[in-house]
């Protein structure tokens, strides 16, 4: 059934908001977003925003979404140019890092510092905010499936975390093994400090010259260390 114009009027004034907000995230830092200031950038009164956004913490889950549902959709279709696993992976970081590079504020509101007093609402924000590690999920699970991941055991597993890893191995319908999936759970933090560290200047400004290149080799690495064989 097609929107009325009344719902397509508030579908453009919540996109328009939204873009407001990255801006202003990106002006004064999540801490300081205003709606007030949203309103005057938007040419109304506060009164006409508080009609689609109520505080402060509603705009900044706006965003959360908004961020976590452009960073999905970027990985998504980088994947899908892909047909190898490890290329898949490799396209899949490629991705991240170049989203957190042009959006630093909105990557740093996603996997920064938390916001003081804010608390993401989890039934709004977990599916767009786990579409990432679904993505590197399929992928490993994928390649065990087909008999492409490198099955030798690694370290010893705590009864604790192995019941921990297959409750969550329950949970995402996955055949890959224990010792297999800490190691994907490895390479995903991996990835993630990896482009924390280039995002929130952690290396220093000089110590590498080309840090795009030192991306690349820490990719290669976490596809040998996920078992990811060359395509």
């Amino acid at each position: 059934m097609p929107a009325t114009p009344r719902e397509r009027a508030r579908e453009q004034t919540l996109q328009d908001i939204t873009r407001i907000g990255r801006e202003q995230l990106a002006a004064v830092g999540a801490a300081a977003l205003s709606l007030r200031a949203v309103a005057r950038d938007l040419g109304v009164v506060s009164s006409a925003v508080y009609r689609y956004v109520k505080s402060r913490d509603e705009l900044l889950t706006l965003l959360v979404v908004d961020g976590y549902n452009e960073l999905g959709d970027e990985v998504d279709a980088a994947v899908a140019s892909a047909q190898h696993p490890r290329q898949q992976f490799l396209a899949l970081g490629r991705a991240v890092r170049a989203w957190a590079l042009r959006e630093p504020a909105r990557y740093g509101l996603l996997f920064g510092s938390p916001v003081p007093g804010y608390d993401a609402p989890g039934e709004q924000t977990t599916t767009p905010g786990t579409r990432v590690i679904y993505a590197l999920v399929r992928i490993f699970d994928g390649a065990y499936r087909s008999g492409l991941l490198d099955a030798d055991a690694s370290a010893p597993l705590d009864a604790g975390l192995a019941a921990d890893l297959d409750r969550i191995r329950a949970e995402l319908v996955l055949t890959t093994p224990d010792h297999l999936l800490a190691r994907g759970v490895l390479v995903w933090s991996s990835l993630f400090g990896a482009v924390n560290f280039e995002v929130f200047g952690q290396y220093g400004a000089d110590t590498f010259t080309d840090p795009a290149a030192l991306f690349e080799h820490h990719l290669a690495v976490l596809a040998d260390t996920a078992g990811l064989p060359p395509a």
